[in-house]
């Protein structure tokens, strides 16, 4: 299960990735927002985190004008590896490198064709684990305030 979320400046790049999840029959929550009208993305990158966090969703995808703002929300959320992505190459090593857990976009900044591959390259790229295990421990013992 994916969970979905936008505010208003990514609205219409999460309805083109929705299209996409249904025809590929992958299941997914959308958490909002459901129009372009101005909205606040931090609710939405809560909703979000908090389905990946809880285990509720294996991923997520979130969108806003730069994917930076709603990326940085949901990056408050423990255990949330939210990556903002702008190309194929960035999708692909986000998840085998880094693990990202949910990846955030910008509809001011990609078009939603680019959006769509990116999220299927997301979705289909697997964690190399390996020596990035101990990054990712790492990124964990900051989130917890602990020593590296």
């Amino acid at each position: 299960m994916i969970a979905l979320g936008a505010d208003h400046g990514g609205f219409y790049l999460k309805e083109a990735i929705k299209k996409y999840l249904e025809e590929k029959n992958i299941e997914y929550i959308d958490h909002g927002c459901y129009s372009e009208e101005s909205v606040d993305y931090a609710i939405y990158a809560k909703k979000v985190a908090d389905d990946v966090a809880s285990g509720k969703c294996e991923k997520g995808i979130l969108c806003c004008g730069t994917g930076i703002g709603i990326s940085i929300a949901a990056n408050k959320v423990k255990g949330i590896r939210a990556a903002v992505v702008t190309n194929e190459f960035c999708a692909e090593m986000t998840r085998r490198h880094n693990d990202a857990n949910i990846l955030a976009m910008g509809g001011r900044v990609i078009d939603a064709p680019t959006a769509v591959k990116l999220t299927d390259i997301f979705l289909n790229t697997e964690f190399e684990g390996d020596r990035h295990i101990r990054r990712i421990a790492q990124i964990a013992k900051i989130e917890n305030g602990e020593e590296l």
